[in-house]
Order: structure tokens, then C-alpha cells, then sequence
């Protein structure tokens, strides 16, 4: 792979715990109830899929939730690329229950390191990065994208069904997250010497009017870069590395929260979630939303190579 939280505090982790047969079933609530408050990252962790096949073999590099819809959506590079540095993408589309629904394939957009949704009536639109260049061995998007779910659909960067987005001029590896409780679009970018984080309304991004609300530096030294997903006021960055001999189990998996105001480090703590899994790399965060209450959730890959699968989990106490 890839180189790279108002609601009682003790309430949202037994309501977490009572409606996921729930969710698993129904499409959740579009919003959150609020977007006050920020995750306890040291809370404990509830899966929501368990080592589920997404459509091509490999490891899965990020996913993201659909809160109208109820669906899963995950990007993996396709099978047969050859080389990571094409930046041919498979893009899953699944139910709550990890059952597979539909696929697209995207060529040479990049390594999807993060994904964000924005339903749209009855149809979804992912926003990813594009135009991927070569960069040590993978492939890096210089530039977003939204563009329409068509199941069975190939796309090429040229590819008419996409709209391209260049916020911040110069900028490259260009990966992005959708706040469901917030419709903001939050871009992780290389600003040329460190990676950073934008965040902007939605709605100005589509009009052609994005004028960034926060622009703030990822904090270093965090290990393996492996996603991002936002609630409210807050960012929360995924790291780590698969299991291995540097790296036995349960891992460095860690989880860091970040201000999206100040840029300042807010939390950090380290997730054992699914520590029992072979392999286990960090995957992807995304945002999933409940009965209106917000739950933190983090993918990680399993399996042996040719034939990865996928689990999700989630946190729901929110301090």
C-alpha cells in the first residue's frame, strides 16, 4: 500500500452499540443532529463490516459512507495495473452489510488515498483526486473530481462525466474528504514542502467560488499516512503500517485528531480495532451518520495478497 465529535458523552456509545443492527439494514439519518464536539480516540471500537471481498482482489486504500443512501463506497487499485504508478482505480460500491452492489473503474487518476460522497437526489457523486502522476513507484493526483456513480462505468481523465476542480493553484497530491454534518469538502495537498489541510464549503467548490474557511499544516511526525475524515471543527488522520516483523502485532496504528482551526494537534491514541486480523493495514476514515448521531469509522485491509478483504470500524463517544 500506500506511502503516504450535542450528545451525552456515555450515551452515544451504547446508542452506537444498539442501533448497528439497525444501520446494517437502513439507509442512516443525512445529517448529524449538530456537529459540536470532537471523538475520544482512546473510546472503544465496534465493526461495522468484517473481512468482506470488495470487487477486484487488492488492498482496499480508502472508503467513504453514504448517509443517504446507506452505502459504502471503496477505492482499491485495479487488478492488473501492473504498476501502482498507473493510478487505475477500482471503485466498489456496497451495502452496510459489505455485500457488493456495483463497481466503476477509473483510469489514471491516482493511488485514492481518500474518497469523499455527496448524494444527490437519488444518485451519489464521489469526489476524488485525478489526473495521478507518477511520484516514487505510486501515482499522486494533481487535481479533484465529482463525478457520477454509473455501475459498470470505465472513466479516463478525459472523460466527459467529470467535472475537475483545481483549488489551490500549484498544489499536488490532492486527496479529499466530504463532512456529511458540515457539507464541507476538506483537500489534504502538498504545498511544495509540507502537506496541509484546506477546508471549503461545498457548495462554493461547485459554484466555482472556493475561497478557503481554514488552511492549516498537517502535524509531522505521524508515521504512514493511510486517510482522513472530518466532523465539525475537527480532522482526524489515520497512520500506520501492516503487520510484519517490524511492526507485530497490535501494531502502530494510530489515529490523530487536529484542530481545522488552529491546526493545532488536539488528541492521539492508538487503535487496536480488529488487532486479531492477518496482515491489518490502516485503510481510509470516513463519517458515517446514525439516527442523527455521528459515528468515527476506519477501514482496514486483510487477507493474503490476491485476495484482500476489507473491515470497517467506528467510534461513537464524543468529549
Amino acid at each position: 500500500m500506500t506511502l503516504h465529535g450535542p450528545v451525552t458523552r456515555r450515551g452515544l456509545l451504547k446508542l452506537g452499540a444498539g442501533v448497528a443492527a439497525t444501520a446494517a439494514l437502513a439507509p442512516a439519518a443525512a445529517t448529524a443532529a449538530g456537529a459540536a464536539g470532537r471523538f475520544d480516540l482512546t473510546a472503544p471500537s465496534t465493526s461495522l463490516i468484517w473481512k468482506k471481498a470488495l470487487y477486484d482482489e487488492t488492498v482496499m486504500q480508502s472508503f467513504t459512507i453514504d448517509n443517504v443512501h446507506g452505502h459504502i463506497y471503496t477505492v482499491q487499485v485495479r487488478n492488473g495495473s501492473g504498476s501502482n504508478a498507473a493510478g487505475h482505480l477500482c471503485l466498489t460500491k456496497l451495502s452496510l452489510t459489505g455485500a457488493i452492489l456495483g463497481h466503476m473503474y477509473l483510469q489514471g487518476f491516482g493511488h485514492g488515498v481518500q474518497i469523499g460522497v455527496e448524494p444527490s437526489g437519488a444518485a451519489a457523486y464521489l469526489w476524488t483526486e485525478t489526473d495521478g502522476v507518477s511520484d516514487d513507484g505510486s501515482s499522486r493526483g494533481t487535481r479533484l473530481a465529482r463525478f457520477k456513480f454509473v455501475n459498470g462505468q470505465t472513466l479516463t481523465t478525459s472523460s466527459t462525466a467529470l467535472t475537475k476542480y483545481t483549488l489551490i493553484a500549484g498544489a499536488t497530491n490532492t486527496t479529499c474528504a466530504i463532512d456529511p454534518s458540515t457539507d464541507r469538502l476538506i483537500m489534504r495537498y502538498w504545498d511544495g514542502s509540507a502537506f496541509r489541510f484546506a477546508v471549503y464549503a461545498l457548495s462554493a467548490v461547485k459554484s466555482g467560488t472556493p475561497e478557503p474557511l481554514h488552511d492549516v499544516a498537517q502535524p509531522s511526525g505521524l508515521g504512514t499516512f493511510q486517510g482522513y475524515a472530518a466532523y465539525g471543527d475537527f480532522a482526524y488522520i489515520l497512520t500506520g503500517n501492516a503487520y510484519g516483523d517490524a511492526n507485530p502485532a497490535p501494531g502502530n496504528t494510530y489515529v490523530t485528531s487536529l484542530d481545522l482551526r488552529t491546526g493545532q494537534q488536539i488528541q492521539r491514541a492508538r487503535s487496536v480495532a480488529g488487532k486479531s486480523l492477518d496482515y491489518r493495514e490502516p485503510e481510509g476514515m470516513a463519517i458515517q451518520i446514525v439516527s442523527g448521531a455521528p459515528r468515527l469509522c476506519l477501514g482496514l485491509a486483510s487477507g493474503l495478497s490476491g485476495a484482500r478483504l476489507a473491515s470497517i470500524f467506528y467510534k461513537t463517544e464524543l468529549v
